[in-house]
């Protein structure tokens, strides 16, 4: 038997990343073996996508060599990554929206039948590979119908089909429901266990870090702030190195309410009806208010009508049936602008496609909406320079807006830099209604405290909010109310101080509240 060490499967050593005005990654040194679960994790900006996409050969370094499988290169192409049998998938997803699940599988890779496409090989391969990691989706769907989190599975099975040995999942539960969570780290600990493959996380969420990796690395402002074994840290350890210093962990905590309802709803949706892009019914018959000074949050699976809603809501739908009301006007032929003159912000929950102009820079981006008035424009054609970038640099300042310049192209931000420019510029507005949705997806956990704090700033000034996220934890903290949906339907309504969240995510899965109370009480007869 050989005594000889495991010798690491991938290797940086020192390597450097100089983009204009930004130093990405400064003399970063690790090593991840084979057959672990590495995480690294770091702030916005930190670092972690450019070291990963220089691995995936995105990005050539400015300096230092990677050394995978005990070859060294100065940098590699991602046809060479692909052939070492490295796989990524990406935070913001590269599939062809209009091709059905299979076709995406299989792109780059097509079976052919003599000079034919042969598309039901490509079914059989997909079904092939469902079946073998567990990861279920359905193979003639067109992907531009599927749920952000059914999405992620075909990025997946796309990269597994390639015959991927090291495989790079770039934030993999911004999009996933607690439930899709625990079925994915099924599937990491399964092809870990049984197929030895590597697998490398990005990401901010510190107790997934805990649950399902390994090792961690650290990253703070380009650099390796140290490598641990997750058996050796704990969540604030990790925190602190993330950010430089001690870090109370209040992500958990729930709001303090600082002041009561007040009676009127700036905010009611009667019986609201909305289609889906295949014309099918998403949301039906939701009936609700929203009130001043109060955060109604909104739980549900991913792609049971939640989109459809705030679309509907803030003009971007149109309404089959029903009513929308914003401070008492009905909004259900209104523009998206007319109803933000109601007094209505959006954060929307695609901040890459319609949160921002990415081809736009930060200051222009910062001013939308506000790029028609004193002092941004004159006579409200040309909008004036100074007064735009300054104001920029003000909002950037504040919301920690991370880039070398308001001058920068936001499309080239790091998306939790993107958000914080969505973010920043709806808070602005001195609106008293605000639709939030995802509000941290994809951001680290610095910035996660920061936007928890603003929205309940919000509400604390007596602005009504109505709140969507994926994030359990996110809406227990920040509700006062919160409804959960399913197909389009109501199904509970519960107090997030008391509610328990066994009751909550089985109204999340299609139970009715007021069965399933009927249900607890049977069963506890029985007893």
């Amino acid at each position: 038997m050989s005594n000889q060490p495991i010798q690491p499967i991938v290797e940086f050593s020192h390597i450097s990343m100089q983009f204009p005005g930004v130093l990405a990654n400064d003399d970063v040194s690790l090593s991840i073996m084979p057959g672990e679960v590495f995480a690294l994790v770091g702030e916005n900006g930190a670092g972690k996508s450019t070291l990963m996409n220089i691995l995936f050969g995105i990005n050539t370094p400015s300096a230092g060599t990677i050394t995978v499988k005990g070859k060294t290169y100065k940098s590699l192409t991602s046809a060479q990554a692909i052939g070492l049998g490295i796989g990524m998938v990406h935070q913001h997803f590269m599939l062809v929206p209009s091709f059905s699940v299979a076709q995406n599988i299989v792109l780059g890779d097509e079976p052919q039948r003599g000079i034919l496409y042969d598309l039901r090989e490509a079914k059989r391969i997909t079904e092939k590979l469902v079946a073998e990691y567990g990861l279920e989706v359905p193979p003639d769907e067109p992907v531009k119908n599927l749920s952000v989190g059914l999405q992620q599975r075909v990025e997946i099975l796309k990269t597994l089909h390639r015959g991927a040995e090291i495989l790079i999942l770039d934030e993999p539960t911004a999009v996933l429901t607690p439930q899709e969570t625990d079925e994915l780290f099924d599937v990491i600990r399964g092809i870990v266990r049984d197929r030895g493959m590597t697998v490398i996380i990005i990401t901010h969420k510190l107790g997934e870090v805990m649950a399902i990796s390994n090792r961690v690395g650290v990253l703070r402002h380009g650099r390796l702030a140290g490598v641990y074994e997750t058996a050796d840290v704990d969540e604030r350890k990790l925190a602190s190195l993330m950010v430089g210093k001690d870090v109370l962990l209040g992500l958990l905590e729930r709001n303090q309410r600082e002041q009561p309802i007040p009676e009127e709803p700036a905010i009611s949706v009667r019986n609201l009806t909305v289609r889906d892009n295949r014309g099918l019914e998403a949301v039906r018959g939701m009936s609700f208010d929203v009130h001043r000074g109060e955060i109604v949050g909104i739980a549900g699976v991913e792609g049971n009508g939640q989109s459809e809603l705030v679309e509907a809501v803030t003009g971007m739908r149109a309404i089959r049936d029903g009513e929308v009301y914003v401070f008492g006007k009905k909004i259900n032929r209104l523009s998206p602008g007319k109803i933000r003159k109601l007094g209505l912000s959006h954060v929307p929950e695609d901040r890459l496609a319609t949160g921002v102009a990415a081809q736009a820079d930060i200051t222009e981006n910062l001013v939308i909406g506000k790029h028609r008035r004193w002092p941004f424009s004159v006579l409200r054609v040309h909008m004036r320079g100074g007064p735009a970038r300054r104001y920029a640099r003000k909002l950037s300042g504040e919301f920690d807006i991370r880039s070398a310049g308001v001058g920068t192209e936001v499309g080239s931000l790091s998306g939790g830099n993107m958000q914080k420019v969505v973010v920043a510029r709806e808070f602005s507005f001195d609106t008293q209604a605000l639709v939030i949705a995802q509000p941290t997806r994809g951001v680290d956990i610095g910035a996660t405290d920061f936007f928890h704090q603003r929205i309940m700033d919000k509400r604390n000034q007596g602005c009504a909010i109505l709140l969507v996220s994926a994030d359990l934890d996110e809406l227990y903290r920040l509700s006062d109310r919160m409804l959960t949906v399913y197909e389009g339907r109501i199904t509970g309504e519960f107090d997030p101080a008391t509610a328990p969240r066994e009751e909550v995510g089985r109204c999340m899965m299609g139970a009715d509240q007021a069965q399933d109370s009927k249900t607890t009480v049977n069963e506890a007869s029985d007893g």
